[in-house]
């Protein structure tokens, strides 16, 4: 994936990110648990986004120096 792609995976997984933690603090006891879930699981893909990321760039950055 180029670092503009990951870019706005990233950017769109921010954004899904904010919108389930709002509808968490909004639901009922009965959804929690599975909106608990989905946000777990949401969290965790936006990390690995932004740890490849970080990783594209620091190795871009590293290629320019030389």
């Amino acid at each position: 994936m180029s670092i503009q792609m990951l870019a706005q995976e990233l950017y769109r997984l921010l954004q899904e990110v904010e919108k389930i933690e709002k509808q968490l603090e909004n639901s009922s006891p009965e959804k929690k648990e599975e909106i608990k879930d989905k946000l777990r699981k949401l969290r965790a893909e936006r990390n690995r986004i932004r740890a490849a990321l970080d990783g594209r760039i620091g190795r871009q950055s590293k290629h320019h120096i030389k």
